[in-house]
């Protein structure tokens, strides 16, 4: 892994805080564009969360449940996420903020991944990379062979600790809120 890899994956979190100020600073939130923004992160919280409940780390190569249309739906589902909170924000700063942010890192990261499962399921990611595309979803599932025996897990859902990202979008309006009503 390169040195400037490692500091995207090392740091994609840690910058998330000090971004988070800055959006809310160029925030300029109203009623509609907070309720909006609510709505369309929500579905970015919920293509996360069902994603982590198959999602089986360092164990399995995942190709089932949202894996089978696309390779990354947790960052799918970041990214509407952070379409969501730059709604919220109505602000265009935030919204360049939050896209910037995400293009860089989260394509940097992507790659790195790529890389890292290359390495540890060779052939069988080929064909699954093959299948199934990078980050916009396919309409259909894709068939591969032996993936008919991942289910969504509640359990897995919680070792994966995706209830943080549930925790942090829900603060980040509750702080949008309170932007809009202390002008």
């Amino acid at each position: 892994m390169s040195a400037v890899s490692s500091f995207f994956v090392r740091w994609r979190v840690r910058l998330g805080y000090p971004l988070a100020v800055a959006v809310l600073w160029f925030a300029r939130p109203n009623p509609l564009s907070i309720l909006f923004g609510t709505c369309v992160g929500l579905v970015g919280l919920w293509l996360r969360g069902y994603a982590a409940g198959f999602l089986r780390k360092h164990e399995i190569l995942t190709v089932t449940g949202p894996y089978a249309r696309t390779r990354n739906p947790l960052y799918l589902g970041s990214a509407i996420l952070a379409l969501g909170v730059a709604f919220a924000a109505h602000s265009w700063m935030s919204a360049m903020i939050l896209c910037g942010y995400f293009a860089l890192f989260y394509s940097i990261v992507m790659r790195r991944e790529e890389n890292e499962l290359q390495s540890r399921y060779g052939a069988v990611f080929a064909e699954y990379a093959r299948a199934v595309p990078l980050f916009l979803p396919r309409l259909t599932a894709a068939k591969l062979s032996g993936d008919g025996t991942g289910i969504f897990s509640f359990e897995r859902y919680k070792k994966n600790r995706e209830y943080q990202a549930a925790i942090g979008f829900l603060l980040l309006i509750g702080f949008l809120i309170l932007r809009w009503r202390l002008p």
